[in-house]
């Protein structure tokens, strides 16, 4: 995201166009979730490890939420924000 509009916006065609680069991406996103996991959960007040479903639950809507803010920027051809996208599809998910 720190790279020009145009470069992101290719950035994201790419990723969701590419099936290739789509399974990379989604592997190493399940990496990053089970990465995540202890911080959540300990931030949750369950125990590190404790297979709490909540924690992944939570990490699991975060990505779902920027997969379909991505999804619709590039849909949109990058016209908005995508953090305006991202911050939609979130309150959309606490309704």
């Amino acid at each position: 995201m720190h790279a020009s509009r145009e470069q992101t916006l290719e950035r994201f065609r790419l990723l969701h166009n590419t099936r290739s680069l789509r399974a990379g991406w989604l592997e190493k996103r399940l990496q990053f979730q089970d990465d995540l996991l202890p911080l959540v959960e300990t931030r949750m007040g369950a125990a590190v490890g404790s297979a709490e479903p909540r924690a992944r639950a939570v990490i699991a809507t975060a990505f779902a939420c920027l997969d379909a803010a991505s999804m619709t920027w590039v849909g949109n051809d990058g016209k908005g924000e995508i953090l305006d996208l991202y911050d939609e599809c979130l309150a959309a998910v606490r309704d």
